[in-house]
């Protein structure tokens, strides 16, 4: 039994006694990445999000970074064992369905990158979802420091030495759940998954590591549309538009089984997306 609580998460006591080992066998998110992929078909989401940016203003469009976002949300309610994540020998299932992105702040090779970590209600709809990370994005291209940035810029007036131990001292206080709350709540690294839209760069999707701080269990990436052959229902081979989802996960947290389920169950809605 552990002997402090955590902020984020509650202690998970009925795990199998395999998975239980795999924390010791396995310590790190590295060591125990698995790697998956999904080839979407673009077609129905970009008709979707004609229609339902018809009435939005221009600068309040939903995009296929939004639509993703929301099939992988949602797919992280319906499998809660996907929102677990190991601290400290144990698994932690976390309070929440936190989502952390990144983008660039502009499309030349020096703009900075900005981070941002948000709470998806199971009970938001669409429209709250998309102006909710609509206000997100336009604080992160702002030049207004968030309070990331601030801890982050705090942190590196540090020297290389102490910063070393720093950060190591907040490995262990989070392996022995003494992390303080308020810096769990404002760490993009400590959140129910981490998703990337390369193709916003105009790249393809890659299989990004895991981040061994914090308890993010997955790091997806997605990719630029782009034309492939694709077999139709009829047997024939025809052109279609794609983009790809990569996913790099933490075997420690749930089966392959479930969490497969999980991950063709976010293809499916983004197919049809109607169910968004």
């Amino acid at each position: 039994m552990p002997i402090f609580e955590r902020s984020d998460a509650d202690l998970v006591r009925d795990v199998h006694p395999v998975r239980r080992i795999m924390p010791f066998v396995m310590p790190t998110r590295t060591e125990s990445a698995v790697l998956c992929r999904e080839d979407v078909l673009a077609a129905a989401a970009k008709d979707f999000l004609r229609n339902f940016n018809a009435d939005r203003p221009a600068h309040r469009h939903a995009t296929l970074f939004h639509l993703v976002l929301r099939s992988l949300a949602l797919c992280w309610h319906d499998r809660p064992r996907l929102n677990r994540f190991v601290a400290g020998g144990r698994y932690w299932q976390r309070r929440g369905v936190w989502v952390s992105f990144s983008g660039k702040k502009g499309m030349s090779d020096d703009a900075p990158l900005f981070t941002a970590k948000r709470l998806f209600a199971r009970d938001e709809t669409l429209a709250q979802m998309v102006d909710g990370i609509w206000d997100m994005q336009l604080l992160g291209r702002s030049n207004k420091e968030t309070e990331t940035d601030k801890e982050i810029n705090l942190l590196l007036k540090l020297p290389p030495m102490l910063l070393k131990w720093f950060v190591k001292g907040g490995r262990w206080l989070n392996d022995h759940n003494l992390l303080p709350a308020k810096m769990i709540e404002n760490d993009p690294l400590f959140a129910s998954m981490f998703v990337a839209n390369l193709g916003s760069v105009g790249i393809d999707a890659c299989y990004h590591h895991n981040y061994d701080y914090g308890t993010i269990p997955a790091f997806i990436a997605m990719g630029k549309l782009k034309m492939v052959p694709v077999v139709d229902a009829s047997g024939s081979v025809v052109a279609a538009e794609i983009f790809e989802l990569k996913y790099t996960y933490d075997e420690r947290t749930e089966d392959g089984f479930y969490a497969s389920r999980a991950i063709e169950a976010v293809k499916r809605r983004l197919e049809h997306p109607e169910e968004l």
